[in-house]
């Protein structure tokens, strides 16, 4: 079986398997009253959702973990490359931004707080310290690449400015997905294609347990998409935004293709910006919004642009991105 079959081979599988048990998560979440909380300033037509179970990132990272984890086993005891010990790194990313995201959701839901979670000074903080330590990993530990750039032959060293630079993309990352993470399916459509187009670039560099990795996690994502479709069943929360941020940050870094992240993630990058130039924009105007509403997403909601068309229309824009990405990988 060749790596591409593989790889997608074991999406499939995920896949079914985190369907069959969205069903019960979901009823198991709902007798908790985990459910959503929303937020005033937001649009009023969000408030339709208030009380959808929330948390819903573990619906998709513990089969990640637990079928990743099982072919790691595998490897170790029959002494086989199935995946590599390096893909314990963005394991332990994805499972340590879960927890974080965890906290978070549960203060939203159980806090004083309407729809907030943890401080935001303090959520950045524990982010930092999580990636400092994914840096320190990648360099000195896993050896990644520093830097490819398009129609540069070589590899392009950084020297001591890698792990500042790894640690900033990784915490980027998760914020940009976390912003995204507004309406239905959004978030999930637009990680999973950047899993996927990361996935094609380490095939192509036969980075075989990267490839595996990423369309395990494109098929759990995909599975949880199943119940988040508009109208969503279940929201990933904080639980599953910084989890697929930080590590599809890690999986770029893993490939040293994280100049391209820009492009190949370029509706979180946007809506990131979105936010950015709202805020500078509130503040030099001294009151004045440069949008209708930030994200960038919510613009376009209070446009007269309905939820499924916002989501197809940034995936869309999301693919092509991708596809582009792919390309100039391959330059």
């Amino acid at each position: 079986m060749t790596q591409a079959a593989a790889a997608l081979s074991l999406g499939g599988i995920t896949f079914l398997l985190t369907v069959i048990w969205g069903g019960p998560f979901i009823q198991v979440l709902r007798n908790l009253k985990i459910g959503k909380q929303i937020r005033i300033e937001g649009p009023q037509r969000h408030f339709t959702k208030l009380g959808t179970p929330t948390m819903g990132g573990w619906l998709f990272v513990i089969p990640v973990l637990l079928i990743t984890g099982v072919l790691n086993l595998v490897s170790i005891l029959s002494e086989l490359t199935v995946l590599g010990p390096s893909v314990l790194l963005p394991m332990t990313v994805m499972f340590a931004f879960a927890i974080l995201g965890a906290v978070d959701d549960r203060i939203g839901v159980r806090g004083g707080r309407l729809g907030e979670g943890l401080k935001a000074r303090w959520k950045f903080l524990a982010q930092t310290i999580l990636a400092l330590g994914a840096a320190l990993a990648l360099k000195y530990l896993l050896d990644a690449p520093d830097l490819f750039l398009p129609n540069v032959p070589e590899e392009i060293p950084v020297g001591v400015l890698y792990v500042p630079i790894a640690t900033f993309v990784i915490v980027g990352t998760t914020n940009a997905v976390n912003l995204t993470d507004g309406l239905d399916g959004l978030a999930g459509l637009i990680s999973a294609t950047a899993f996927a187009a990361y996935g094609a670039i380490a095939l192509l560099q036969g980075q075989t347990f990267l490839v595996r990795f990423c369309f395990t996690v494109v098929g759990a994502v995909f599975a949880f998409l199943w119940f988040n479709a508009h109208p969503a069943e279940l929201f990933m929360g904080d639980t599953g935004a910084l989890s697929l941020g930080a590590t599809l940050g890690v999986v770029s870094l893993m490939t040293g293709q994280w100049a391209l992240l820009p492009i190949i993630a370029i509706i979180p990058f946007s809506v990131t910006i979105s936010v950015i130039l709202q805020v500078a924009y509130f503040r030099l105007t001294k009151g004045r919004r440069l949008f209708k509403m930030a994200p960038l997403h919510n613009h376009f909601e209070l446009s007269g642009w309905s939820e499924p068309q916002i989501v197809q229309r940034f995936w869309l824009v999301g693919l092509m991105a991708a596809g582009i990405g792919i390309a100039l990988a391959l330059i």
